[in-house]
């Protein structure tokens, strides 16, 4: 999904993701990005880092 970009934001988007799923195991679009709102990416990659999460879980899923 192209998450990952120049990697100022990925430690701590990864850290709040596996803790949101741990939590929600399926989340919506909202929900991640509400999980999210406290992390800040330089790039702006918002976008394909909540497809990933949404990815992630439901690869979990399957």
């Amino acid at each position: 999904n192209h998450a990952l970009q120049c990697g100022y934001c990925t430690p701590g988007m990864i850290m709040q993701s596996i803790d949101l799923l741990k939590e929600n195991p399926s989340p919506a679009e909202q929900e991640v990005r509400d999980g999210l709102e406290g992390n800040l990416c330089r790039c702006t990659g918002y976008q394909n880092i909540v497809k990933a999460v949404l990815s992630a879980a439901e690869g979990a899923s399957a």
